[in-house]
């Protein structure tokens, strides 16, 4: 027992000194930088038996921040707001092995960890003094002498006959050798977030940049269509989607101006003008999710459907589906993907205000079908997440008397600011729809859209009490949970089923 404990001390002492040194070392990051020099030393007050577990920790961070030294464009180019690739050129100083050329193919697998690994950059040249052999250009960051070599790489040059001298190359490094991260660190102010990140729809990127970056958006524009190959468009949005059609507005950055893209998402092909409809990539699993909840022969209202994401897969799955969308260019597309999906048989398209659709087609479909739905189930997909759950209360009293007890499946998502987004949906819901939904409803976490905020899916039946103006008492179906993916985080109310 005692040993244990003295076991337990001794990792907590670890992690208590590494924790006070990392203020120490985040300060000293930016004076070593400036003075170029990679000396780092365990501090003085470090205790001696865990100076041997300090230097592993350091010596790993030492690796770190040399990397961003070598590699590091030149100072020259801070600050830039017009892109100019020249001058990004460089010449560095790299470790180097000569190696007989017939032998380079065998021996570049097991030296793969310590070569040379630079977009755009030869690992293997020629060398200039012995056209019989050739130059294994070697990460820096790991070797500077022969010392520098694992047993095991000494074992496999040895079998080779490959001398262990380490010899020094004079390379040139150009704007193509450089990662996106690294030239937008260089360029922008120093301290600030480096923005490298975008979402990909089709040919186009899109960006959220931030306000400090506004001033570089063209450079950094160019330099994500440089690095990243079939991306023609990048565009950033200048608003935040608070219209009626769910689009917003955008500047493009850099490249073609050509905003009709296509997507592939689940195995479906979609197609569309992206300044015009609301797209996210994100969601792809949330759709796949929900058509994954139905079988061949359901019914499916899909109330703000986009151009397409839910109602082509569901119809895909020989559902019938009643797709709808305020915006007509949405619309337009989705008639257009149901087309080009070859499901545009199964699926009627409306282009109607989510309420009317709700108090017309949807009101007349469920009229129709109240009486023989078999083992069909009825779905109703809401995802408009700032306002779908105000449209719960179109469901009041929407049919005049209950025939059947198979009433129909909500899926409605919302956005929750809430330290219990689960137990917020839900409450909301309730509220809008004036009954209790306890027991009878799952919360699915859906993504975190930005710190926090929620996306969340509130799925249940629909009480008879709210969809029938005179209703019997059914009883009322608790929402399966077996084909529900456990969410990433869950944070939920212990009386809200998820």
């Amino acid at each position: 027992m005692r040993f244990m404990q003295r076991i337990f001390s001794f990792n907590t002492r670890l992690q208590n000194t590494k924790s006070k040194i990392w203020a120490d070392i985040k300060t000293s990051l930016v004076v070593t930088r400036q003075k170029r020099s990679f000396l780092i030393r365990p501090p003085k007050f470090i205790p001696l038996f865990f100076r041997f577990h300090c230097t592993a920790f350091l010596e790993m961070l030492k690796g770190k921040v040399e990397e961003e030294h070598v590699f590091m464009p030149p100072r020259h180019v801070h600050g830039m707001t017009e892109l100019k690739r020249d001058a990004f050129t460089k010449s560095i100083n790299v470790p180097a092995l000569k190696v007989k050329k017939e032998i380079i193919n065998r021996l570049m697998k097991p030296l793969k960890q310590i070569a040379l690994q630079r977009p755009g950059l030869k690992r293997v040249m020629e060398d200039p003094e012995d056209e019989n052999k050739r130059l294994i250009i070697l990460d820096p960051c790991q070797i500077s002498s022969a010392d520098s070599f694992d047993d095991s790489i000494k074992i496999v040059l040895g079998q080779f006959g490959v001398d262990l001298q380490v010899y020094t190359h004079n390379l040139e490094l150009t704007y193509e050798n450089f990662k996106t991260e690294e030239i937008l660190r260089a360029v922008l102010p120093e301290g600030q977030d480096v923005t490298s990140s975008f979402s990909r729809v089709g040919h186009i990127a899109h960006m959220n940049l931030r306000e400090h970056q506004l001033p570089y958006r063209y450079l950094v524009g160019q330099v994500i269509i440089d690095k990243n190959p079939g991306v023609t468009s990048v565009v950033n949005k200048t608003n935040i989607i608070d219209n009626a059609y769910r689009n917003f507005q955008m500047e493009l950055l850099a490249g073609e101006d050509n905003m009709i893209t296509k997507v592939k998402e689940n195995g479906f092909t979609y197609e569309f003008d992206f300044s015009k409809v609301y797209w996210n990539p994100r969601l792809g699993t949330e759709h796949n999710r929900v058509v994954a909840l139905l079988k061949a022969e359901d019914i499916v209202f899909d109330v703000f459907a986009g151009v397409g994401p839910f109602a082509i897969p569901a119809a895909k799955k020989n559902c019938a589906v009643l797709a709808n969308d305020l915006n007509p260019e949405s619309c337009k597309w989705l008639v257009h993907n149901c087309k080009l999906n070859k499901v545009d048989r199964r699926v009627k398209t409306f282009s109607l205000d989510g309420r009317d659709f709700i108090l017309g087609p949807l009101k007349d479909e469920l009229n129709k079908i109240s009486t023989d739905v078999g083992n069909s189930s009825v779905h109703i997909i809401m995802n408009l997440p700032a306002l779908a759950i105000d449209f719960l209360d179109a469901f009041k009293n929407l049919l005049d008397k209950a025939s059947n007890n198979n009433l129909p499946t909500v899926h409605c998502y919302g956005f929750s600011k809430d330290d219990n987004p689960a137990k917020d949906i839900k409450e909301k819901a309730e509220s809008v729809l004036g009954v209790s939904l306890e027991g009878h409803c799952c919360v699915h976490q859906v993504r975190n859209v930005a710190p926090n905020k929620e996306m969340m899916c509130i799925s249940f039946q629909l009480p008879a009490e709210v969809l029938y103006k005179e209703h019997s008492q059914f009883q009322v179906s608790v929402i399966p949970e077996e084909n529900e993916p456990k969410p990433k985080r869950i944070r939920t109310d212990p009386s809200v089923q998820e």
